[in-house]
């Protein structure tokens, strides 16, 4: 399907001939992404390919699209960095707003600690600029090439490091909005021409209406613009980077401090939870190594340290009882990154954390100190740069689960999620890197509370047999938490999307709690009356007369 030739022009007038294509090839490139051969009706790796893709490079611009759209009846998706495929069109006579001309860091307040950012600013590049002033960003958990701007307005939100930065729907402060119909919206104390420095007023906060707990994805108009806070940071203005890749290290400074803690059980893992949100330490914990799943992920980062060694080489490493003991004690991890702010509080942080896992029965795992692993490690959880991991061991990967809330509740579903995978990968479809690949920060919010854990499951994309695989596991977890009484997580959304348009629209409707969806439907009918943006990865259902 191509453009009405005078919608094409009236485009190509607002954004230049070199900022927007029809060429099929670019246009295929724009409907690739991870995980796409998991959903039907495309079961391969290429969504629905986007009418034509344009680079605005403004506010006005994008205002401009997105009226001729609505004009014209064509609906757009915009795009920032595209970690995965929700960021991609999902109908026909859709267009792809690609954001990566608007990539600036507009301002550093370095007083009143916040960043004024577009959409294509990557984290690691605020995070980079923040340092220099001793401050520092919400890393997202996607890392550090996505966008804080996208995370903080129309995704999930929390991070590595949340616990102590806050969630990013918590840092989001004065928005630059560029609603569904065009019209352009400033949000808190932006929108009373006083600057970017609170989301919520003078007047009531629309974050709720915007965001919600999850965000929507793009469905909603475009920002384009956004305030974030930022959070003190006391290391260097610059990392000083080392090492041989692709394990490059940071050395650790004198008021940080980085383990990995190990316990006995899941029940002293929520534990240790508590404990640590009630003493109020932890600069960035996250339960990061069992993304590549218990059985593999110690002999992996010592083959990852080793400039010498490679993947070829990790089956054979599994056999050397020194990795076997080493697998075993690391159990149930949680590595932790304290910061001090001074000499007095580093050391009384370590004395508060030795307790905790006295109380606990936990301990800190020897090897994962030792010098060259503590450089890794602390560079790793810093700057989040070693997300291409996710696809290391087959090329593809799908998270699960995921469910929010008290450390209690986590780990109940966290030990169905393990036997599942374990039974999944007990086929040899999937790969076999042991039953917990739970993987999520312990605190959703600033100082803690809840937090989720998402199950990492690693699948070959270009084998019929292994997707087939994936699919059913992910909706057998889906119906498990059904069945346990679990709420929606990552397995449910993934499921829903598996269902295709009718089957999750049917799933939706059968709800007895759709009052939420029916008030999206609203919300959707109030701020974009005619239809013009994308609701591929919009739940909603529609009110019964």
């Amino acid at each position: 399907m191509t453009l009405p030739r005078e919608a094409y022009q009236v485009l190509e007038d607002i954004v230049g001939p070199r900022n927007i294509t029809e060429e099929p090839a670019t246009l295929a490139a724009y409907a690739f992404n991870f995980g796409n051969e998991l959903y039907p009706p495309y079961a391969n790796r290429f969504l629905i390919r986007p009418t034509a893709v344009l680079l605005p490079g403004s506010t006005e611009e994008v205002q401009a699209i997105v009226r001729a759209c609505n004009r014209y009846r064509i609906k757009y998706k915009p795009f920032t960095t595209g970690w995965g495929g929700i960021a991609g069109v999902r109908g026909e006579n859709s267009i792809q707003l690609d954001l990566r001309r608007m990539d600036r860091i507009l301002e550093i307040d370095e007083k009143n600690m916040f960043a004024v950012v577009e959409p294509y600013a990557m984290g690691g590049t605020l995070q980079a600029e923040a340092m220099k002033v001793g401050l520092n960003c919400n890393m997202p958990g996607a890392g550090a090439a996505v966008s804080p701007l996208a995370n903080g307005t129309s995704q999930w939100g929390h991070g590595p490091p949340t616990i102590y930065f806050g969630h990013n729907s918590e840092v989001l402060l004065g928005i630059e909005w560029v609603m569904p119909n065009g019209d352009i919206l400033k949000t808190g104390s932006l929108g009373s021409g006083v600057g970017w420095f609170c989301g919520e007023g003078p007047g009531p906060s629309l974050r709720a209406l915007i965001r919600g707990d999850i965000g929507a994805q793009g469905n909603l108009g475009v920002f384009t613009k956004a305030a974030l806070k930022l959070s003190p940071w006391p290391g260097p203005a610059q990392l000083k980077v080392d090492g041989k890749p692709p394990a490059y290290h940071l050395s650790l400074p004198e008021n940080f401090r980085i383990y990995t803690l190990t316990f006995p059980n899941w029940q002293a893992f929520a534990d240790a939870a508590y404990k640590i949100y009630d003493a109020e330490i932890g600069y960035i914990c996250h339960r990061q190594w069992h993304k590549l799943g218990k059985d593999l992920a110690p002999a992996f980062f010592l083959m990852y340290s080793d400039p010498t060694k490679t993947l070829d080489d990790l089956e054979e490493m599994l056999k050397d009882p020194e990795i076997q003991r080493f697998t075993k004690e690391m159990g149930m991890p949680l590595p932790i990154v304290l910061a001090g702010q001074t000499p007095n509080d580093i050391e009384y942080q370590e004395k508060v954390l030795d307790q905790i896992l006295v109380e606990t029965g936990g301990h800190k795992v020897a090897k994962m100190s030792e010098p060259d692993i503590e450089k890794l490690t602390l560079l790793y959880f810093i700057r989040w740069g070693h997300k291409n991991l996710n696809f290391v061991y087959a090329g593809g990967y799908v998270g699960s689960w995921h469910q929010y809330g008290t450390p209690d509740f986590i780990v109940k579903y966290a030990q169905v999620a393990e036997k599942t995978l374990s039974k999944y990968q007990a086929t040899g479809l999937l790969v076999q890197a042991g039953g917990d690949a739970m993987m999520g920060p312990i605190a959703r919010m600033g100082g803690g509370g809840t937090f989720s854990l998402e199950q990492f499951t690693a699948y070959d994309p270009a084998n019929k047999k292994s997707v087939e695989a994936v699919v059913k596991y992910i909706l057998e977890s889906a119906e498990l938490a059904r069945d346990h009484g679990f709420p929606s997580g990552f397995d449910e959304m993934t499921a829903l999307r598996m269902k295709g348009a009718e089957g999750s629209q049917a799933y939706l409707e059968s709800l007895p709690d759709n009052q939420r969806f029916q008030w999206q439907w609203k919300i959707r009918q109030m701020l974009d009356p005619n239809d013009a943006g994308e609701t591929g990865t919009y739940w909603m259902v529609k009110p019964k007369e």
